[in-house]
């Protein structure tokens, strides 16, 4: 029921947050009387702040036209190559009528981008995308919101999503010879399961494996994301977070973790942050700061749009990932499409590079649960993986914002950039980056008790610029 009482209550809400925006727009207007009051520029933006704060929020575009290519501006376009009951296999295809600017587009490396199912839609990675675009090819997987998939197509449980990235990375494979893969965050961990049964099966690899801030081994300093999934049972996930999609939407019926749910939660991580930056955000309006404001406007407008999550799915990731820890355990069986169960077992990886990235002030992915890969991953030579992780980057910073474009892209980019070739090929060293506080290279922690982690990337000095 709460989830109809959810949309109830949203719908009651709709006509009385569009009011609000009305009503902030008259008192604006230096055409009606109503801006001449002496309050109009604060009333104006309590209306505002109250229709932001009372409207609904769709999937947001890419809304990516143009990237520039050494100064030289690129058209994207965007288009789906592969359409699945829950996900879109989303390309972005660049143009260009400048023959050497087309030329070199057309030598740059292949990157599947595997964006998080966990409430976000895959735009939240838009910046990633964006910055990719400069240098790579690049793919996004953009998954459905589960209340828009009809009962008919059946459910979806995490060896889907495993089976999904597999059948992406053939398509690339099979199209371009072979890709580099990127997970953000939660697909880390089925990224990483995909690679290993096509390794073990014997199957061509990607040619490198990045992965970003994800919860390879939850149990290493665990935040308060990890804590909830061990403190409570997988029946009480299901009893108490798992509704029914009402029957306004195709997808009536379905099992689901409502997004509004999921959006409470990430509320409820750091509710007088959110508090400050809509108070913030009221203020700006007052003082005519249009520019502070509206970047308030872009970032809420992504998060606070969010999706279902099919039920199967999420209790599925919950127990495999958070409570019973079957990747670092090696006790965890995928079914692939025939149904047949496979253990997943990333020492049988030897041919795809592996760079994993921290932030250092990750509170979602503590620091060392996705390092954890390079412990796993025994079969890939040391020297074709590496660590680094991102000094004073949140979660949110590692692939969005200055630092991404900074500090952690020139990483991902020579890293990728050294193994155009495959896993054989010499490996330079690491580049050095800008950063606000410079330091020197040094040796990387340890990661795990017998085996030591690759050399961690420090920044130093100025990057190098891709020649590729």
């Amino acid at each position: 029921m709460l989830y109809q009482f959810y949309e109830t209550q949203r719908s009651i809400m709709e006509p009385f947050a569009d009011l609000a925006e009305v009503a902030a727009k008259m008192f604006t207007n230096t055409s009606l009387p109503f801006a001449q009051t002496p309050l109009a520029q604060r009333i104006s933006a309590a209306y505002d702040l109250l229709h932001r704060l009372g409207k609904d929020y769709e999937k947001p575009e890419f809304g990516i036209r143009t990237v520039a290519v050494d100064g030289v501006d690129v058209a994207i376009f965007e288009r789906v190559e592969i359409d699945k009951p829950f996900c879109e296999l989303r390309r972005f295809k660049r143009f260009s009528d400048d023959s050497a600017t087309l030329s070199k587009l057309k030598e740059q490396p292949v990157v599947l981008i595997v964006a998080p199912l966990s409430g976000h839609y895959a735009t939240l990675l838009r910046d990633t995308v964006r910055t990719m675009l400069g240098d790579h090819k690049v793919y996004i997987t953009d998954w459905k919101n589960a209340r828009l998939v009809p009962l008919s197509e059946g459910e979806f449980h995490l060896d889907d999503y495993v089976n999904y990235v597999q059948e992406f990375i053939r398509y690339l494979q099979k199209t371009y010879g072979n890709c580099h893969v990127m997970s953000v965050c939660q697909p880390t961990v089925p990224v990483l399961a995909a690679v290993s049964l096509m390794a073990s099966r014997g199957e061509l690899t990607p040619l490198s494996m990045t992965m970003m801030g994800g919860p390879i081994d939850a149990r290493k300093s665990p935040t308060s994301v990890n804590d909830l999934a061990v403190q409570r049972s997988h029946s009480w996930f299901e009893n108490n977070v798992i509704y029914r999609v009402p029957t306004s939407f195709p997808g009536a019926g379905r099992r689901v973790y409502p997004g509004f749910l999921q959006h409470a939660g990430f509320i409820a991580m750091n509710p007088n942050r959110h508090a400050d930056s809509h108070y913030d955000y009221f203020q700006d309006l007052i003082k005519g700061d249009m520019s502070s404001a509206e970047s308030h406007r872009k970032f809420y407008d992504e998060y606070n749009a969010v999706l279902d999550m099919d039920a199967d799915y999420y209790l599925e990731t919950i127990e495999t990932v958070f409570q019973e820890f079957k990747l670092v355990h090696g006790t965890w069986d995928v079914r692939n499409p025939k149904g047949k169960p496979e253990r997943v077992r990333p020492q049988d990886i030897k041919h795809t590079a592996l760079l994993t990235i921290e932030g250092e002030l990750d509170d979602i992915s503590g620091s060392g649960q996705t390092a954890a890969a390079h412990t796993l991953c025994t079969g890939i030579p040391a020297k074709h993986q590496m660590h680094y992780e991102a000094k004073e980057a949140g979660h949110y910073g590692i692939f969005s914002g200055r630092r991404w474009r900074e500090m952690v892209y020139p990483v991902v980019k020579s890293f990728i950039l050294a193994h155009r070739a495959g896993i054989a090929a010499p490996v330079p060293a690491p580049p050095a980056v800008d950063t606000p506080e410079a330091a020197p290279r040094t040796p990387a922690r340890k990661v795990g008790s017998s085996r030591k982690a690759p050399v961690a990337a420090k920044a130093n000095g100025k990057t190098r610029r891709n020649a590729a």
